[in-house]
């Protein structure tokens, strides 16, 4: 017998593409679905209702936080699972076995899930990152956007999975600035925190505005006294990227620079290999005269790759870095070097 019942708690706003699909992979898995609404002009609200859903409607104020926390209080159950409309959740074995466990389960602990975003042109390739969507009741978030669970609530890993298509080309275009004057504004009320650079320069990225993201990257990387260069643990993605909007900003010396003062501290990343693959390439590409010295080095780093796998505890991690898609890498690599 359940004594724990479990709310999808979603926010939404034209979301008619793809919010039917959202709700019907929680469906019958839940006790409650409550859509909050922040504006739609589509067919949004039809799509949820007829889906039984509870839906209500909130004034978007530019703050994600505010909109998360309103649905929250929508809820009438003891866990919260936080969804996005663009986002599916996978009903694999231990998955399914962790939602039922949640019913048995005091709600004492903020849940982290994986949610795989795939990205690129059509949505080839897929990034995890472990993200707090399983709230107990009376967890509220904070940020205006990009938004973190508050509160004591200690973390706890669960094998939950859910697929995100939010990144692929077509629904960023959709998205325009949105996300950039948010975190434009959350630097500016804390310019000093680091998080909100990196959000900032990854929204620059996403949209191929190197050198704007470049400056945020800079500006986040500094770590003080004492931390350890793996902490946070978003600082293995925020490195990945920066060097390679490095670069993509034609700054490649500073890029092989970093990476090179970074590799002690990264042994276990396939991602962090791959990429320093890519610019020593970069660099034999630039200078043919040390081909036959650099080849060997690009070799190595994706011939690493395959040494460690996959490691998709590492924020920001890439599928295929660790597999097919550094074998891919030097298969190619094979046949330039046995025509030189």
């Amino acid at each position: 017998m359940n004594t724990h019942t479990l709310a999808l708690v979603m926010i939404v706003r034209n979301e008619a593409r793809c919010l039917a699909r959202c709700l019907a992979s929680v469906q019958g898995l839940v006790d409650q679905m409550v859509v909050l609404d922040t504006g739609s002009t589509d067919d949004t609200v039809a799509i949820a209702q007829a889906a039984g859903a509870e839906v209500a409607h909130f004034k978007w104020v530019d703050d994600f936080s505010a909109a998360r926390n309103a649905a929250l209080a929508l809820s009438r159950c003891d866990w919260a699972l936080v969804l996005d409309a663009d986002e599916t959740l996978r009903h694999t074995p231990t998955g399914l076995q962790a939602l039922q466990a949640l019913k048995q389960t005091a709600p004492t602990f903020v849940g982290r899930i994986a949610v795989h975003s795939s990205f690129g042109v059509g949505g080839t390739q897929q990034a995890p990152s472990w993200l707090s969507r399983v709230l107990p009741r009376g967890a509220r978030f904070e940020g205006v956007v990009h938004e973190q669970v508050t509160g004591p609530w200690p973390r706890q890993d669960l094998p939950l999975e859910a697929r995100h298509d939010g990144y692929e080309p077509a629904q960023m275009a959709h998205k325009g600035d949105r996300n950039r004057q948010l975190l434009e504004h959350a630097v500016r009320l804390s310019p000093q925190d680091p998080y909100w650079q990196y959000q900032l320069g990854k929204d620059h990225e996403v949209h191929d505005r190197f050198p704007q993201a470049l400056q945020a990257y800079l500006k986040a990387w500094p770590t003080p006294p004492g931390q350890s260069p793996r902490q946070p643990g978003w600082r293995h993605d925020l490195l990945v990227r920066m060097m390679f909007v490095l670069k993509a900003a034609g700054h490649l010396d500073q890029a092989l620079e970093l990476a090179r003062a970074q590799a002690p501290h990264w042994p276990d990343s396939p991602d962090f290999h791959f990429v320093w693959g890519d610019l020593l390439l970069e660099q034999a590409i630039l200078a043919p005269q040390r081909a036959d010295a650099l080849l060997p080095q690009v070799q190595q780093a994706w011939q690493r790759c395959l040494q460690i796998g996959e490691n998709p505890r590492l924020e920001g991690a890439v599928h295929g870095r660790g597999s097919h898609l550094a074998r891919h890498n030097l298969a190619l690599l094979q046949d330039v070097m046995a025509s030189l």
